[in-house]
């Protein structure tokens, strides 16, 4: 797992990416610096990657602290809650994601977050 750090709104949310072929583009991009949009209890951003859905990692549904790349809009997501069209007991993407890491610590301090804030997401070299 590689670790990465995403700043924005004065937090700073560390994360781990898994071993997906996206995870790998989006490692290889980093820094990456973008602004927020949000949807519901999720914060979203445009990334400089291009990537399809991948066998084993894309999902219709994620889990709490789940990092995703959705492929339509080559955005970079993280879940902290429901979204508008979440049914009841899941988090549900707009369409299919990879599943790309998750996000480590307090999930809380995402609710801060505002739309159109800078957001950059750098590599924690270890």
């Amino acid at each position: 797992m590689k670790n990465i750090v995403i700043k924005v709104g004065g937090l700073n949310i560390n994360a781990r990416l898994n071993g997906s072929a996206t995870a790998g583009k989006i490692w290889d991009t980093l820094p990456i610096k973008s602004f927020t949009s949000l949807w519901g209890e999720e914060i979203y951003f445009q990334i400089p990657v291009k990537a399809k859905l991948e066998e084993g990692f894309a999902q219709e549904t994620v889990k709490l602290g789940d990092i995703a790349f959705w492929p339509e809009g080559s955005c970079f997501c993280l879940f902290f809650g429901s979204t508008p069209i979440s049914k009841p007991g899941e988090i549900r993407p707009a369409s299919k994601v990879n599943v790309v890491g998750e996000i480590e610590g307090d999930l809380k301090i995402l609710k801060s977050v505002k739309e159109d804030e800078t957001v950059v997401m750098s590599a924690i070299e270890t």
